[in-house]
Parts: structure tokens; C-alpha cells; sequence
């Protein structure tokens, strides 16, 4: 029940706090990958898993050492810790702070402010973009990443978890493109970001597909995601674009140069109120997680099942590493 009350506290936070305007968590760690790679940059996949090892390895040992303080007082630092930690992962406000300007500006007509909001978000070349396909594809992508992903790791493995996959997520965002400079370098970045989505991804398909159109949905997600070039991202946005009954992908212009992709979903290429739709496809799959999660906390207190029994066992981890190989 404990783990519920911490999800149900820090979604909340994000809710009515949402992105931090200033002193963001994610903007100092993303100057220190910045730093480290001025530093550390050489076109090798090794440098560069070397790279992620040494900014997320600390971070993870600092965040397991806070997630299991002793002591009375240790344990509440550690219960607001883990609060703390999950509202920093999760995007859930911010998504929609990000996306609402780019519908409220197509319904007034403001095709310029549309776009430069939609480019803020995505890496296609601004003056080329689909503006609502564009927005209804970052906002089911990102409802992965930012929202799903951090709920998932942080069931699995409390504060650590959340903070090893939203840091890993970042990384992904900064190193993980298949561009000269990181084809080798940020190999190790995009294929943690790939494996930590593994699960994630995929409940956030069948997520999408139960509270749309569903049969549709899986029918995309079966026949069309197979073709993406990312193996997380095309189950995420097929079902995402079958649920709403929409159309996207098809051509996209990044850095200048043109990508074909495969096609998703099934319909017309949205428009400004399927902007609306994808955002409330995010916003009731997190109620449908809570939901899930919640009754199921709730049998496993009424059976007299102690969760924190099959928690992740951090301290004694910790003290493995010490004596084994610290030693």
C-alpha cells in the first residue's frame, strides 16, 4: 500500500507544481553531460558507454543510499525522497504544458506560434513539420518516456529505479541520435534508454489500445510497429495512433535531410482537437495505472501480504558492492 501512496502523493506534486521553472534537476545533469562530453568525446562506443557509467552510476548509488536511511527519521526522509524522486521523473504536467499552446494556437489560427511551440518539442526541422501530427506523435511518444516509463521503474524499483531511468531517458535525448558525431558515441545511450523501455513501452501500448479504439489499435500495433525504426517507439505510437483513429508518420525532414517513414494507424492525419485527445489518452491511462494499482495494493494489504518484503533489498546490495568488489 506504502508504494501507492507514494505514486498517488508525487503524481499529485507534478500535477500542481508541474516542471520546475527554475533549478530543474534534469537542466543541471544535462550541463554535466554536456561538460563531460567537451571533456570526454571520442567517436567509440566504449568512451561513450564509459561516459553514461560515470554520470549515472554515482547517481543511482546516491539515490539507493537515500531510499533506505535507518531510523525513524531516516525512514520518512527516505518516504519524501522517493516522493521527491518521482515527481522529478515524471513529465506528466509538463506535457501538457508543453502541448496545449500548439492546439490553443491552431484553433485561433496562429500557424506561426503553432510552429515554433511544435518545434520546441520535436527534432524535425521546424519549417517543414506537420504542426498537429507532429504534436499528437510527441504526445504519444512522450507519454512513454516521461509519464509511463517513470511509473513503471519506480513500481519495479522504487526512487532508484525512477531516477536511473528518467537520468538513462535523458541521456538517450542528448547522445542517442543516429548522427555522424553519435552513431558510435551515444551507442551505449540509446541502447539503455532501448532496453529500460522494453516492458514500459509496451504497457503503455495496450494502455493506449484499452481506452480507444482497442481492436484497431492492436491491429496497428501488430501489423505496423514491426516496420518503425525504433523498436519502443513504434508499438507506443501504432497503437497510440490506432486508439485515436488517426494517421501518421510518413515524411519527416531532420537536420535537412528527409526520412521516409512507415505509416501508423488508421484515418485522416489529425488535427487540432486530436491534439486534445492524444492528451487525454495520457491523462486517463495515468488514472487507469493509479486505478490498477491501487486495488491491487489494496488485496495484497487485506491479505496481510507484506510488499516491502519483496522490495528491492538496496542496503544489502550496497553492502555487496562494499565487500566484493571494493574491496
Amino acid at each position: 500500500m506504502t508504494i501507492f501512496l507514494l505514486m498517488l502523493a508525487a503524481v499529485a506534486l507534478d500535477w500542481l507544481l508541474g516542471e520546475p521553472r527554475r533549478w530543474h534537476p534534469l537542466a543541471g545533469f544535462g550541463r554535466l553531460a554536456a561538460w563531460l562530453e567537451r571533456r570526454f568525446y571520442a567517436p567509440d562506443r566504449w568512451r561513450g558507454a564509459l561516459a553514461v557509467a560515470v554520470l549515472l552510476l554515482p547517481m543511482t548509488w546516491l539515490a539507493v543510499t537515500l531510499a533506505e536511511l535507518p531510523g525513524t527519521f531516516g525512514a520518512a526522509f527516505s518516504m519524501a525522497f522517493s516522493i521527491w524522486a518521482l515527481y522529478f521523473a515524471l513529465g506528466h504536467k509538463s506535457l501538457h504544458d508543453h502541448v496545449r499552446p500548439i492546439a490553443a494556437a491552431l484553433r485561433r489560427g496562429d500557424e506561426a506560434a503553432a510552429r515554433a511551440a511544435t518545434a520546441r518539442i520535436v527534432s524535425r526541422d521546424a519549417e517543414s513539420l506537420e504542426i498537429a501530427p507532429s504534436a499528437v506523435e510527441s504526445t504519444l511518444e512522450n507519454g512513454s518516456d516521461g509519464v509511463f516509463g517513470a511509473l513503471f521503474w519506480f513500481l519495479a524499483a522504487g526512487a532508484p529505479g525512477a531516477i536511473l531511468y528518467r537520468l538513462a531517458n535523458t541521456l538517450d535525448a542528448t547522445w542517442g541520435y543516429k548522427t555522424p558525431r553519435y552513431l558510435e558515441f551515444g551507442w551505449a545511450a540509446a541502447n539503455l534508454d532501448d532496453m529500460l523501455n522494453i516492458v514500459p513501452a509496451r504497457l503503455t501500448a495496450l494502455t493506449y489500445a484499452l481506452l480507444g479504439f482497442t481492436r484497431q489499435a492492436l491491429a496497428c500495433w501488430r501489423e505496423q510497429a514491426p516496420a518503425w525504426d525504433s523498436p519502443n517507439a513504434g508499438p507506443v505510437m501504432a497503437a497510440g495512433a490506432g486508439a485515436l483513429g488517426v494517421r501518421l508518420g510518413g515524411p519527416a525532414r531532420y537536420q535537412g535531410e528527409w526520412h521516409e517513414r512507415p505509416p501508423l494507424g488508421q484515418g485522416e492525419p489529425p488535427e487540432a482537437a486530436d491534439i486534445e485527445r492524444a492528451l487525454a489518452l495520457v491523462r486517463h491511462g495515468v488514472w487507469l495505472w493509479l486505478g490498477v494499482i491501487g486495488v491491487g495494493a489494496g488485496c495484497l494489504w487485506w491479505l496481510g501480504i507484506d510488499t516491502a518484503a519483496h522490495a528491492p533489498d538496496w542496503t544489502g546490495l550496497l553492502n555487496f558492492i562494499r565487500e566484493n568488489l571494493l574491496a
